[in-house]
Formats: C-alpha cells, sequence, structure tokens
C-alpha cells in the first residue's frame, strides 16, 4: 500500500526570474546614472584649466613698479603661487589644445620674471601684458 504524504512538494519557486529582473534593473539604473555623470561633467577641460589660469592671473592684480633693492618685500603674499598656478594650468590646457601655447608661454615668461625677483625685466613686463591680453580672449 503506498502512503501519500501529508504534504505535497512544494512547486519550485521562480528565483530566476527575480534574480533576472534584479541584474535588469542594476543595468538599467547604472547606466542611467553612468549617463548623467557623463553629463553633469561636460565642461571642457584644456578651455576650464585656461580660464582659471586667467583667473589666477587676475588675483594677482598689478605688479609693484620695479623699485631698487630686495622685490621679495615688494611681493605681496600669494603672488608667487598663483603665478605659478597660472603657469602650470595654462601649460595643462596647451597640452591638450594648442590654442592655448602662447598663453602658456607667456605665464611662463611672467613667472621666470617673479621667481627671479626681478620686476625691472622689460620681457617679463612684455609677457605680463601679452598673457594678460590673451586672458581677454578666453
Amino acid at each position: 500500500m503506498a502512503t501519500t504524504p501529508d504534504h505535497a512538494p512544494a512547486p519550485p519557486t521562480g528565483r530566476g526570474k527575480l534574480v533576472l529582473a534584479a541584474l535588469c534593473g542594476f543595468a538599467v539604473g547604472s547606466g542611467a546614472l553612468g549617463l548623467l555623470w557623463g553629463l553633469s561633467a561636460s565642461t571642457d577641460g584644456p578651455a576650464a584649466d585656461a580660464r582659471a589660469a586667467c583667473a589666477a592671473l587676475e588675483r594677482v592684480g598689478e605688479l609693484p613698479a620695479p623699485t631698487e633693492g630686495p622685490a621679495s618685500s615688494a611681493l605681496t603674499q600669494g603672488v608667487l603661487p598663483r603665478i605659478l598656478a597660472a603657469r602650470e594650468l595654462a601649460a595643462a590646457a596647451a597640452e591638450f589644445r594648442p590654442q592655448y601655447r602662447e598663453l602658456a608661454d607667456h605665464l611662463d615668461g611672467v613667472s621666470r620674471m617673479v621667481v627671479s625677483l626681478n620686476l625691472a625685466d622689460e620681457g617679463g613686463r612684455w609677457h605680463l601684458s601679452e598673457a594678460r591680453k590673451h586672458c581677454a580672449l578666453v
């Protein structure tokens, strides 16, 4: 005599569909997140670097007039780091876009003048005026 179990075996659960739905949701969510992230970072890197270089140069203001004696006392606090930052940002922009090469070259000339503390350097002053002209176009 065959005995019948009191409980019939449970039909297999549909975990496969659940896992597939979870994977599809993960893929769609990741794609949407990646798309939004990509769109939010759509600024032009080299142009942003050139604008930042010009902003750093603008924050320097006017360099002190060339005087006799030590020029280091004539420089206000923050001038040297801002000039160096402007030079590096312009160089980074020029690395990817040749149109920023002249700006980078002029800011390099300005930084050499300031680092050497030779504020009477006519070449450095010329580079400063040319860098400001280029910044007006950026």
